[in-house]
């Protein structure tokens, strides 16, 4: 899967968290192309967490977690995140 920007493949794990979070991929796309917040991992120093409200989605913050050493980008998890809401 790519945006026109970003080229990136999903987990088995996050394509059976999109389904089960109602996570559409659109929204996974342009947190990836435009993040409002990038940190890096605390455990994993290859991956990033990329972080977007998502106003479709009540305004609630979409955590995608990637790999940027592959090529394409590897999106490992996705995710709302609770502690997030309200300080984006």
């Amino acid at each position: 899967m790519a945006s026109d920007e970003t080229s990136y493949n999903l987990s088995h794990h996050a394509e059976l968290r999109l389904a089960e979070r109602k996570i559409e991929l659109a929204w996974v796309a342009l947190t990836v192309a435009e993040p409002a917040l990038v940190e890096h991992h605390p455990e994993d120093p290859t991956c990033q967490c990329a972080y977007r409200a998502i106003p479709e989605a009540g305004g609630r913050v979409l955590k995608v977690v990637y790999n940027r050493t592959t090529n394409p980008w590897h999106i490992v998890t996705i995710h709302f995140d609770r502690r997030m809401r309200g300080r984006l």
